[in-house]
């Protein structure tokens, strides 16, 4: 029964309590994006860097890692290697002065440490955690293109809260007005759904059943632009959108697509309430484990965002720069804290609040006999049994588990680990 989102909402006295209006969650965005150094308002973005910024931007990531990394084969990524790495990066062909030019992304596609698709891990064994995958980005989504690599296949991008490489062919460049337009318009739908898939288009492959997942955010084409047939198809039982297509020169064209309207979608952002946060968070329950977006899902802080994008909330990438930041009304803990401060403060959560321990964030979504209950994209299981049994195991997916119970690490439980409970109000 605690699988299920019905359980948690009918436990609710004030589901539908509006928690942000739209204008003020418009507040908050620019909150945010004014304080949060890992947020970049794109449309502020210079429209050029010298070549030393660039630089350092990209060696911020593209960086060897602190721990030894291995491919698939159990071979250690050694220094002739990441030297190899370096090379590809093409550094050396930086202006002095570079023109940042601007795209939307065309389908979903990685963000990653190297212009590289080699996967690489801790260690030889668990191949789940691909150390070069970094983030995700989807269908509409804006991004200012700082540098190509050497062969011409990657670009370095940054997007509004993460910079990384991602392979050309997956981004479209066009004019910076018509995409701040296309980001800005007052008019779209926001995917509600897990994932949402475009109609089969017989005239257009790359438009066709195209997959596009929760918080993306797209426009509502004007009428003038399809009429009354489309693709062979009458559009009137369907929502018909804008969408980014890359045209054989690589630059951007808008073209008008399908979606049906029995998909899982909004027109504008949903109405931030406590009953639509346990909705959409248990729309991924399941969803495999994917860090960084990888396996065509997400980690534990793409959950969280992509749950609070379809009320058009916007947040940094990862758990530290999320748990740190000042953003939304923090109750912070240091290693003076008592487990007992900690216990008292978890009794006070309210459902959607967030709960940081190092590398990972939980959401909370009720009590059962006194205890919080949380929903998690969770890769490792720890936790103590009822007999105080130490139990180590696999979950690899969105679930939903008690809190208190849990550990991370044999010495660690999560209650000590804590060090923010986040509440975005």
């Amino acid at each position: 029964m605690h699988l299920s989102a019905d359980y948690w909402v009918n436990q609710l006295a004030n589901a539908t309590q509006v928690l942000k209006n739209p204008e003020e969650i418009a507040d908050f965005n620019k909150v945010v994006f004014s304080t949060d150094r890992n947020m970049v308002d794109l449309a502020l973005f210079p429209q050029h860097l010298p070549r030393a910024d660039v630089k350092a931007r990209i060696l911020a990531i593209s960086k060897p890692g602190k721990s030894e990394l291995y491919n698939p084969d159990g071979e250690i990524l050694d220094s002739e290697a990441y030297r190899k790495y370096a090379k590809s990066l093409g550094l050396q062909a930086l202006p002095d002065n570079v023109d940042v030019r601007y795209a939307l992304v065309v389908s979903r596609s990685d963000m990653r440490t190297y212009p590289t698709d080699d996967r690489y891990y801790k260690t030889g064994e668990n191949q789940n955690l691909d150390r070069f995958q970094e983030n995700g980005l989807f269908p509409g989504d804006a991004v200012a293109v700082l540098h190509t690599n050497a062969d011409g296949e990657w670009v370095f991008v940054q997007s509004y809260n993460y910079a990384a490489w991602v392979r050309s062919e997956h981004i479209a460049i066009g004019d910076r007005q018509i995409i701040e337009q296309y980001r800005n318009t007052g008019h779209f739908i926001v995917i509600t759904g897990d994932k949402v898939w475009t109609s089969f288009n017989p005239e257009i492959p790359a438009l066709s059943e195209l997959q596009l997942d929760m918080g993306i955010r797209l426009p509502l084409a004007g009428r003038d632009s399809y009429g009354n047939r489309l693709y062979g198809q009458n559009p009137y039982t369907s929502h018909v959108v804008l969408l980014p297509l890359r045209n054989p020169q690589g630059q951007l064209d808008l073209k008008p697509a399908l979606i049906a309207r029995n998909e899982d979608v909004s027109q504008g952002f949903i109405p931030f309430t406590r009953e639509n946060i346990i909705r959409q968070a248990f729309k991924f329950l399941g969803e495999r484990y994917g860090w960084g977006h990888s396996f065509n899902g997400r980690d534990c802080t793409g959950f969280v965002m992509e749950v609070y994008k379809t009320f058009g909330i916007l947040m940094p990438r990862n758990t530290g720069q999320q748990g740190e930041g000042s953003f939304g009304e923090n109750t912070r803990f240091t290693e003076q804290s008592s487990r007992e401060e900690k216990l008292r403060a978890l009794k006070n959560m309210d459902i959607g609040d967030l709960i940081y321990v190092p590398g990972h964030v939980l959401m909370y979504i009720g009590d059962v006999d006194g205890e919080p209950y949380v929903i998690h994209d969770v890769s490792v299981f720890r936790y103590t049994d009822e007999n105080g049994e130490y139990y180590e195991g696999t979950l690899n997916s969105v679930s939903v588990t008690p809190l208190i119970p849990l550990y991370g690490s044999r010495e660690s439980p999560y209650v000590d680990l804590i060090y923010n409970i986040k509440r975005i109000r």
